[in-house]
């Protein structure tokens, strides 16, 4: 039986800005502030505040506990950016993709990394976790620097049900029962190898069988690409 996850999550109540400590409640405000002046004239201000709320929410059940405030911005400008392909005309929008693992450390961020190099700003990217690690693995930043591409200001983070709701292809990667499933979305699962724990010799193979999957649906959303 497919479970639609949008209605299960709106079934709890609103975390509030009250329910935080003065503290994170000034954190909030100041991060609503940098992210109206990025998404003014499109996004009001209740509506970012809320969004920050709600991701520090989310990570309360993760495993990162550094830099929270910095984190849920990033998490909530996401979101943002879902909501505004949410508002768009279907055909005036760019394709979007979201890269999808069990940890949000390794593959799904390797292919996030390959496919905004590859694609530019003619894809829009996104990637989560079910169950998001506490960092990166070091070895996989290490790899894809060998690339040129540089991952290691990402962080790994939850799925949340904007981005799935506005994504074109959800791309999974052993996440298997706990990857959201939303009817009418385009899946597609890649069997690839888990590089947690693994060398960075190790991790090379896996590496660039990730980036010819990617060039391949690249080329899929953006013939010619």
């Amino acid at each position: 039986m497919t479970i639609d996850l949008t209605s299960i999550r709106n079934l709890s109540p609103r975390p509030q800005l009250s329910d935080l400590t003065p503290d994170m409640q000034e954190q909030v405000r100041k991060s609503a502030r940098v992210l109206q002046r990025r998404w003014e004239g499109r996004m009001n201000s209740q509506t970012i505040e809320r969004f920050l709320v709600e991701s520090l929410d989310l990570l309360k059940e993760s495993r990162v506990l550094a830099w929270t405030p910095v984190i849920a911005e990033r998490i909530t400008n996401d979101r943002l950016r879902a909501l505004a392909r949410l508002d768009t005309a279907p055909t005036d929008r760019k394709p979007s993709v979201l890269f999808l693992c069990v940890h949000n450390a390794g593959r799904s961020q390797m292919a996030a990394g390959f496919m905004r190099q590859l694609g530019g700003d003619r894809v829009d990217v996104f990637s989560g976790g079910s169950e998001p690690a506490a960092s990166l693995n070091q070895a996989v930043v290490a790899a894809m620097a060998e690339k040129g591409i540089d991952i290691g200001r990402e962080f790994p983070q939850p799925w949340t049900d904007e981005v799935v709701r506005a994504v074109d292809v959800i791309v999974t990667m052993g996440c298997g029962d706990a990857c959201p499933v939303y009817p009418g979305k385009r899946y597609v699962d890649w069997e690839l190898e888990d590089p947690a724990g693994r060398s960075l010799e190790e991790v090379r193979p896996i590496r660039d069988e990730v980036e010819r999957r990617v060039r391949a649906l690249l080329a899929e959303l953006v013939p010619g690409a």
